[in-house]
């Protein structure tokens, strides 16, 4: 099976942060996580999503009798016998109650999932799976689906540049990638995306040098390469995030 296949790797990649991939077919899909960029950032792509719209929603405190009712359908014999007046028994009743309980098991389940999410914060990847310090964008069309995959060493003087899918480039043009500082300055360019399977752009400096302050890659279709200090003369036909893996 194609894991990078776009609308698969999306789906999977959903699935995986919502944590509805379970068994198999989860850890199959780690190890495509852990040796593709493309994989990393799909997941990334999901997890900022689902921020967000935890983030929207705003916090809400269950009312006393809420909590009263939860210890008392689940503890009902302490609830009966829970001391009054104050002293260890109280302090011990309250560590043993469904709120303290219901507290540690949130606890106990958001660090199950940042293991499940990032294994390596806590037990190290081997070095044969572990990503090595890069650049990477992942360039998407019109209508947001992954086409282009590029991506550097950091201290590197090569892109690396796949095809996701086929990018159609008119007779007497080429793909020119540009790079779009954070600051919203003038786009520069970068190199030529190859017009089918992948290829290699020599760069014109070291990756840290010239992405340290990129966001976004783009692609325009272009009369000839660009040359330094030239800017796009044609709209961008693809664009996606450059981010940093370390």
């Amino acid at each position: 099976m194609n894991y990078l296949q776009p609308e698969r790797l999306d789906r999977l990649a959903r699935e995986y942060v919502l944590g509805t991939l379970t068994g198999g077919a989860r850890r199959r899909f780690e190890r495509v996580l852990a040796a593709s960029p493309a994989a990393s950032l799909a997941v990334g792509a999901w997890q900022q999503r689902f921020s967000v719209l935890a983030a929207s929603v705003p916090p809400m405190q269950p009312r006393e009798a809420t909590w009263q009712q939860l210890e008392r359908r689940l503890f009902p014999a302490a609830s009966k016998d829970m001391p009054k007046a104050g002293g260890f028994g109280a302090w011990l009743a309250g560590l043993l109650s469904a709120r303290s309980l219901g507290g540690a098991l949130a606890g106990v389940l958001l660090c199950l999932a940042v293991l499940r999410l990032q294994p390596g914060l806590v037990v190290p990847q081997p070095p044969s799976e572990s990503l090595p310090q890069s650049y990477v964008g992942l360039l998407s069309d019109t209508e947001g689906r992954p086409a282009v995959l590029a991506s550097s060493l950091r201290h590197g003087r090569q892109l690396s540049v796949k095809l996701l899918q086929p990018v159609a480039v008119p007779a007497g043009r080429v793909a020119q990638l540009w790079a779009l500082p954070r600051d919203g300055s003038a786009p520069f360019p970068v190199g030529v995306v190859p017009d089918h399977g992948s290829g290699v752009v020599a760069l014109a400096d070291s990756s840290e040098t010239l992405f340290f302050n990129v966001t976004r890659l783009a692609v325009s279709l272009e009369a000839a390469p660009a040359q330094a200090g030239a800017a796009p003369s044609a709209p961008f036909v693809l664009i996606g995030p450059c981010v940093k893996l370390w």
